[in-house]
């Protein structure tokens, strides 16, 4: 079964939530909230491509989605529903703006217009910072297809506009996803 328009795939890990941890043998519960994005899986594997799709993506393939995707609702009864993404069972419809990277064969890509920037220490300067990170300023960890084609890189110091970041938890390592026109400078 395929779909004309979407991925269909399914959390991994068959979580809609990734909402506890790991200490010392036991598994304890972070948070209890439906309603906190944080604690959405992001991660789906793709088990079908749409009808005619002819990308890089794969079955099997892992796609980074939108917190949204598996989280439930309640309606305007209470009653606790599924989003519009759910299709049956464990299957969820992915839109291709609903996933912002992929990973295939290991390795992590961006998708579309989307690009990844690790946060970096406060830089030495004049002024003291009382931050852990620099303002405005990171590692570029995944650039895509347009930002290569202008020469910028994995590891390069970039600039981008304020309040445009969205927070990631990729591979245990904290990123932001942004739009490829909110890189404002490369250094």
């Amino acid at each position: 079964m395929r779909s004309p328009h979407y991925f269909i795939a399914k959390p991994i890990g068959g979580n809609r939530y990734s909402n506890t941890k790991s200490i010392g043998g036991l598994d304890l519960i972070v948070s209890t909230s439906e309603e906190d994005h944080k604690f959405s899986n992001r991660e789906a594997e793709v088990i079908e491509t749409p009808i005619g799709y002819e990308g890089p993506i794969k079955k099997g393939d892992i796609l980074l989605v939108h917190h949204n995707v598996f989280k439930y609702y309640n309606d305007m009864k209470g009653r606790r529903q599924s989003g519009k993404s759910f299709f049956k069972d464990d299957m969820f419809f992915i839109e291709p703006d609903q996933f912002f990277m992929y990973k295939s064969d290991s390795r992590w890509m961006a998708h579309d217009r989307f690009c990844f920037v690790e946060p970096i220490p406060p830089q030495d300067c004049y002024i003291v910072k009382p931050m852990s990170e620099e303002p405005l300023m990171g590692k570029m960890l995944y650039p895509n297809e347009y930002l290569r084609s202008m020469g910028l890189k994995k590891g390069d110091v970039v600039g981008f506009d304020p309040e445009v970041k969205y927070e990631f938890n990729v591979d245990g390592k904290k990123m932001y996803r942004l739009y490829d026109h909110q890189i404002t400078l490369a250094l």
